[in-house]
């Protein structure tokens, strides 16, 4: 006991968007220290470990490992999908932010889906406490978004906020810091690279891989096609005869190619709005829907939602680090914090 309170003493606190495709790390007093990919890569010798690569160095390695190194994405559709490799790189993670081994004990929230289940909600807490963290509290994506968005989620007032992540889209609404709907769907970042991936195999006969299906929906991803026409070069593999070759694609087959993913996503957000009772469904229409997680990075899907539903859309600045800003800002709040947590 005493151990852990020293440790504790002399550690940051953190909070952690422990995310399928990304992980950020916010340190109270510093604000966000830490931003890579959720990936590690692992070379084994003998049935033992010899060398491991996490994070950004891990991303690097995708698609370009020989036979003694594999690739491994602790997180899958937001959940934990291998507790060891997720323990493993959380413990690197806050090490990495603490710059140093001992005494590392800090109290850390940590943040998940609104679908998981008792049990996924289990495997984060068991492996954030297995990475060397004092006390651990879970929070909600949506909530924590709706905080790092400046929303008044203390108030008798409505606010809508859907967070695109990488494996699930989380739309909530949110009323006197609970919340009132909630839905994790998931089709998101990555179910948009896979639709990709698959419409330039179908298409093309050409095999190419996620990272490259990732750049082609920045680069020229729309969620619907506008005047606009932007075209770029894809290498891959072509599967008739297996060797490399170059094609060139144009933003209106992206957005063919992602139309039902981003359509699904749009459902999802006019199923909420259903199911709000009329005195929230009015707030709404008042404060609008706040996008945040890479997804809505997305070219025209504010525009798109907008024109779909009627209501106001904002994307606050930075999307990406919402729900680790928010989360942050619950370090200083410790009673709002048990107010949103789930023990």
């Amino acid at each position: 006991m005493l151990f852990d309170f020293l440790a504790s003493r002399i550690s940051k606190d953190l909070a952690i968007d422990l995310g399928t495709a990304n992980t950020l790390i916010f340190v109270r007093g510093k604000g966000i220290v830490l931003n890579e990919p959720s990936m590690l890569a692992i070379r084994k010798r003998d049935r033992r470990t010899s060398e491991i690569w996490i994070g950004e160095e891990a991303k690097k390695m995708m698609g370009r490992v020989p036979g003694s190194i594999e690739v491994f994405r602790p997180l899958s559709e937001g959940v934990i999908a291998n507790f060891e490799m997720a323990s493993l790189m959380l413990k690197f993670f806050i090490q990495k932010v603490h710059k140093r081994k001992a005494l590392v004990r800090p109290r850390v929230i940590i943040s998940v889906p609104s679908g998981v289940t008792p049990v996924e909600r289990r495997a984060v807490r068991d492996s954030t406490l297995s990475a060397g963290a004092h006390e651990v509290f879970v929070v909600e994506e949506a909530m924590a978004a709706a905080m790092g968005a400046g929303l008044p989620i203390t108030e008798p007032t409505s606010n809508m906020i859907v967070d695109i992540g990488g494996g699930t889209t989380e739309v909530a609404i949110i009323s006197l810091t609970g919340v009132v709907y909630s839905s994790s769907t998931k089709i998101a970042g990555d179910k948009l690279d896979s639709d990709i991936l698959n419409y330039v195999r179908k298409n093309y006969s050409i095999l190419i891989g996620a990272a490259t299906a990732e750049q082609i929906k920045i680069m020229i991803g729309r969620a619907y096609v506008d005047d606009e026409v932007e075209e770029i070069d894809v290498k891959g593999r072509d599967l008739v005869d297996g060797i490399p070759k170059t094609i060139t694609l144009t933003s209106g087959e992206i957005t063919h190619a992602i139309m039902d993913s981003v359509n699904a996503i749009v459902d999802s957000i006019k199923l909420a709005l259903e199911q709000c009772p009329p005195e929230l469904a009015a707030d709404i229409i008042d404060s609008g829907i706040v996008l945040t997680g890479g997804g809505a990075l997305l070219r025209n899907l504010d525009r798109r939602i907008r024109r779909e539903i009627g209501v106001p859309v904002v994307v606050p600045d930075n999307p990406l680090t919402t729900v680790v800003r928010g989360a942050g800002m619950m370090l200083d709040d410790l009673e709002l914090l048990r107010e949103v947590t789930s023990a």
